[in-house]
């Protein structure tokens, strides 16, 4: 048996993407439509769950039930601006529960179920994880999963719960604009150091990375980013222009159906793919709502203006980034580009111009560059023969609260991980035996601009006059970018530590086991229901054609009268049968098929449809 693989994932907001090291090289894996990426939905339907091609073939019919944009909740409080603004836009109900967490409510064989964000990524895991184990023939239990750079500490330590929830030993966090520099840097290693720009714009993030590459040494030198921004916002803005549209002309509102929008949705994001190589299209949707049809032609040019601000808001970020890089423009000698709505030609216009020209590399897959470097990484932790070493960095600061609401920076932003930083505090009043430490990160002065992670105390702290005691306060970034604090006072020896853990509605241990035991628990099930398929569809394919050879017979005359109507009744009984028992199991149907199999004269009898000894022991 050979060594154990293991997989690179790179978990997108509306398509994932999985590969592996295999015979000295990458393989991108396809999945069972034969696509090399996956869309990234889960559906509930009343007999099922699907997950991915066969979620989004059902989606106009399913919309409340058919989740996406999954990475867009995950690490998120239910008041996030953001969230609510996603919310209007929905087809499906986000809730809030105990610590202000998002969940999805969705009804699921006929019942309602609620659903944290990470179970959802998890289950679009498992999708990638069988989706490898099929094409290796082998179990797949170590993964390197991919995440925005400027994903904060929440939503990576909830990126890899959804891992754990998956099954899956996630070996390595790592940024997507790493990974795709990876893939840009893999096969150069004789070529001499160069400062690449990694352009990372997909379906709900973007991402901006100054990257060092030189020699099988990856170094990151400075990232930006907005964790809600992409293609998706896009979609939203040709959505919210046609809805205008339609709503002006027919003097109704679009927005009382769900399951328009939803088509809706699905044609102007095809309208925006076609944009990128054609200057018009058209939407053009029958029957749309209340009996009116929907026609729209739209220019490129309206498609740009109606987000020039989104892409300028790109810009802006890949401006700052190569000033957190201390680098000139000139001094950046590739340009990546990554994501699919980094194909946008105004967007690869504004990024152009703003390189005075300069052209941009095409040497990577935009879709399956991101996935190619975490399979890379994955080879790499898994002792391959394969040669690099990965410098990544802090995306924000890291710092305690101190007197006057202010954040005392311990690690700055664009700090090279692993990292262990440390400072010291002391104690604002006389006598004071115990200090409450507040874990912020962010880049304001202010405390109650930026982002709490988690909350400890030091007791214990021997009593003595105002700022004396002197404690210190420890911060270490693993290589993941997960945090750990603790504080140690001099004095009393005390101390205490956190690596953040439930603030921010993460979810407890107790939580987390829950949801592998029922991610097993889907996994049974959606087998059985596929198992249940294929035994119906045989069924149905014996009456059916028993039926038919019947109806000859009878026609032809080469059949006993008497026979000929005992057999109709028979399969006509078989047929109500299956009418009746939508839900039957999978042995209630072999039983049923077998049963029939004795019924019919042997001259109709079908080999077909026969099971085998191995089936029947199943």
């Amino acid at each position: 048996m050979g060594k154990e693989k293991a997989i690179g994932i790179d978990l997108g907001t509306t398509y994932s993407c999985v590969g592996v090291w295999e015979n000295d090289r990458v393989e991108i894996i396809v999945n069972d439509q034969g696509n090399r990426t996956t869309p990234s939905m889960v559906a509930f339907t009343a007999k099922e769950r699907l997950v991915g091609d066969a979620a989004k073939f059902q989606i106009s019919s399913n919309p409340l039930n058919t989740i996406f944009d999954v990475k867009r909740l995950i690490g998120r409080q239910f008041t996030d601006s953001s969230v609510q603004a996603d919310m209007k836009l929905w087809p499906f109900r986000v809730v809030s529960q105990k610590n202000d967490k998002p969940m999805i409510e969705v009804r699921y064989k006929s019942k309602k179920k609620l659903f944290a964000p990470e179970e959802i990524s998890s289950m679009v895991l498992m999708k990638m994880k069988a989706i490898a184990e099929q094409y290796l023939q082998s179990e797949v239990k170590s993964a390197v999963i991919t995440v925005p750079a400027y994903f904060s500490d929440s939503q990576r330590k909830m990126t890899k719960d959804a891992g754990r929830i998956a099954g899956l030993n996630v070996m390595r966090i790592i940024n997507e604009p790493t990974a795709a520099a990876i893939t840009y840097g893999f096969g150069r290693a004789k070529e001499e150091k160069k400062h690449i720009l990694v352009f990372d714009l997909g379906g709900g993030t973007f991402d901006a990375s100054i990257i060092v590459v030189r020699k099988g040494l990856f170094e990151v030198k400075a990232v930006g980013g907005e964790a809600h921004l992409g293609g998706e916002d896009f979609d939203n803005r040709m959505l919210t222009y046609c809805v205008q549209t339609f709503n002006n002309k027919y003097k109704t509102n679009l927005s009382r159906s769900a399951k328009a929008l939803r088509r809706l949705r699905s044609e102007c994001e095809r309208a925006k793919r076609s944009l990128s190589s054609v200057v018009e299209t058209v939407i053009d949707i029958d029957g749309l709502y209340e009996g009116h049809d929907f026609f729209l032609k739209i220019r490129r040019a309206k498609f740009e203006e109606l987000n020039f601000d989104l892409f300028d808001q790109c810009m802006e970020v890949v401006k700052k980034c190569v000033e957190d890089a201390k680098l000139s423009k000139c001094q950046i000698d590739d340009i990546v580009l990554v994501g699919g709505s980094s194909r946008i030609p105004k967007v690869q216009e504004m990024v152009r111009d703003f390189f005075d020209g300069k052209e941009l590399c095409r040497a990577v897959n935009p879709d399956e560059a991101i996935a190619y470097g975490a399979a890379l990484q994955a080879a790499v932790l898994k002792k391959e023969e394969v040669h690099m070493v990965i410098v990544d960095v802090t995306p924000l600061s890291l710092g305690i609260a101190v007197s006057g609401g202010l954040m005392a920076v311990v690690v700055p932003r664009n700090t090279p991980l692993p990292t262990w930083k440390e400072t010291s505090v002391t104690t604002p009043h006389d006598d004071q035996i115990a200090v409450s430490f507040e874990v912020y990160e962010g880049e304001r002065p202010l405390v109650a601009d930026n982002n709490l992670l988690g909350k400890f105390v030091l007791t214990g702290i021997r009593a003595a006059p105002a700022r004396v005691p002197s404690i210190k306060v420890c911060v270490e970034v693993d290589e993941d970018g997960i945090l750990s604090v603790s504080a140690h006072d001099k004095g009393s020896g005390a101390s205490n530590e956190i690596t953040i853990a439930n603030e921010g509605g993460r979810l407890s241990i107790q939580e987390i086991d829950k949801m592998i035991a029922d991610a097993e628990k889907f996994r049974r099930e959606d087998e059985e229901e596929r198992e249940k398929h294929v035994v119906k569809n045989a069924l149905e394919c014996y009456v059916s054609n028993m039926r038919k050879r019947a109806m000859k017979a009878k026609s032809e005359g080469s059949m006993d009268a008497d026979v000929a109507k005992d057999l109709i009744s028979t399969i006509t009984d078989a047929e109500e049968w299956l009418d009746d028992n939508y839900s039957a199991t999978v042995v209630e149907l072999q039983d049923k098929l077998r049963e029939l199999e004795l019924k019919c004269p042997r001259l109709f009898s079908s080999k077909r449809f026969k099971f085998t000894k191995a089936e029947e022991r199943k």
